[in-house]
């Protein structure tokens, strides 16, 4: 018993830290969302350029807070989806960055897929030379039949295996980044103090 008095004891102020600790956090994480919202508000408000890097910037958190809070990165595609309310100000709001950033985005996506319409092209044009083979009866014996299948399938998992590789490759990319920032902001912090 006493054994056991001991140990509640020491759980105790253990636990009662935790909860500090978990409050403090909860509490942390709470005024950090405000200064996004804020942030949101404040960029909406004033026409400037709505990203996540420049909420993130402007509310002076991570981007990786708002990717790991959904509804706040709801909010700001949401309202980057949304076009700008007519103002005051003359001239576009759209900069000439945000604008090669579209257009680097969409040239890419333009170069996946021809490669996937050539890919796919390519299976067809296969497909019906051996369906045309083997309904003019001189198709090839069941045995290669299925080694053809079978290397139809394991290509089929290489480009699946590939693509997974270049989702992967883009979040490590973006983690790194996110890193070096992170980094960044640490060093300047130090040399301050």
């Amino acid at each position: 018993m006493t054994g056991s008095k001991a140990a509640r004891a020491k759980a105790g102020p253990l636990s009662l830290r935790t909860e500090a600790m978990t409050k403090g956090r909860q509490a942390d994480s709470a005024r950090r969302r405000q200064r996004v919202i804020a942030a949101l508000s404040k960029a909406a408000a004033d026409g400037t350029e709505i990203s996540v890097s420049s909420i993130a910037r402007a509310a002076a958190v991570d981007r990786t807070f708002l990717y790991r809070h959904r509804d706040l990165l709801g909010k700001i595609h949401a309202a980057e989806a949304t076009p700008p309310a007519a103002s005051d100000r003359v001239g576009p709001t759209v900069t000439r960055a945000s604008l090669q950033a579209d257009l680097l985005a969409a040239c890419e996506r333009a170069a996946r897929l021809a490669a996937r319409v050539h890919q796919l092209e390519h299976r067809l044009s296969q497909a019906l030379g051996e369906q045309a083979w083997r309904e003019s009866g001189l198709g090839a014996p069941a045995d290669i039949d299925a080694l053809n299948q079978k290397i139809t399938h394991l290509e089929q998992q290489v480009t699946g295996l590939k693509l997974q590789l270049a989702e992967r490759d883009e979040d490590l990319t973006a983690a790194r980044a996110a890193n070096r920032e992170l980094m960044a902001q640490l060093n300047s912090t130090a040399r301050r103090q």
